[in-house]
């Protein structure tokens, strides 16, 4: 029940209404009796300086960041934490001492299902498709794992060089080579672990994969396909790769992950209910 000392969690972005969060945060949130609630809140990019202000005058406890706020927000907050600065967004903001602090759980979110598998990342070539802000938390991810190399493929060469020029003053070293699209057929054969950053699959584009389904073939025996679009399940991409006998990850685990470590720094609890998190998810997306 809402009362008069309900506590506020919530997502800006712009647009939000589709966000899934509310969902699982709200879902958490009765599992352990909290008096509190995570709203959506649709806030237009010439406003967020405003929202913060208004979120602060009313006692937001913390919020997440979505499109398009999560790099246009570092300048208005009075703290970044260095896992926020390496990947060069925020996705996690928290009120402290009355000073809004931001980091980064997508990287962690990424990495979890990662890391429940038995590799040495360390000879591990991981090949990212595309170079926007999704594939800047892979990025740290496969660095934070210790992957040998990260070879970032995109269409446009100016935006693949400065997304390359951009770490050269981040505080993770990252051994990071990019390339053109024409040039995937080259290096797929290399690539033991594949991510699509991109939104081809999504909806509307539900038919679509980014990758020809005979370029599949070439990668490694035991290779990890991992695509960040979590709905539908499977998307074209995985459908295509499931063929070859590769481990296939869809993007729902790393949603539910980075939302908990979302959750436990607001609520400052070491344990949140995941696999409350990870149903309530699951049902509303693949069960109707």
């Amino acid at each position: 029940m809402i009362t008069g000392t309900t506590k506020l969690l919530g997502v800006i972005g712009h647009p939000v209404e589709h966000s899934l969060s509310p969902l699982m945060h709200n879902a958490a949130l009765a599992k352990l009796g909290l008096n509190y609630v995570y709203l959506p809140f649709p806030i237009e990019p010439q406003n967020l300086a405003k929202a913060l202000d208004g979120f602060a005058a009313i006692g937001v406890v913390g919020f997440n960041a979505t499109i398009p706020h999560k790099q246009a927000i570092i300048p208005l907050l009075s703290e970044i934490e260095p896992i926020a600065q390496a990947v060069g967004a925020v996705n996690t903001v928290v009120r402290k001492n009355h000073r809004w602090i931001g980091t980064n759980t997508d990287v962690e979110g990424f990495i979890a299902p990662l890391q429940l598998l038995d590799r040495d990342w360390s000879q591990t070539v991981a090949v990212v498709l595309g170079n926007g802000g999704a594939a800047r938390a892979v990025v740290a991810g496969c660095t934070q794992l210790g992957c040998a190399s990260v070879d970032v493929v995109g269409r446009n060469l100016q935006k693949l060089e400065e997304f390359r020029d951009s770490w050269q003053d981040s505080p993770l070293v990252v051994n990071l080579q990019i390339h053109q699209w024409d040039a995937l057929p080259k290096i797929i054969d290399q690539a033991n672990l594949l991510i699509n950053t991109t939104p081809i699959g999504m909806y509307p584009q539900i038919e679509n994969s980014p990758l020809e389904p005979a370029l599949f073939a070439h990668l490694p025996k035991g290779a990890i396909v991992y695509d960040l679009i979590y709905t539908p399940s499977p998307t074209k991409f995985l459908q295509y790769a499931q063929t070859t006998g590769v481990i296939a990850i869809d993007g729902l685990e790393m949603l539910v992950q980075q939302g908990a470590a979302a959750l436990k720094i607001w609520l400052q609890r070491e344990t949140v209910p995941v696999d409350v998190m990870r149903q309530t998810l699951q049902q509303q997306l693949y069960q109707k």
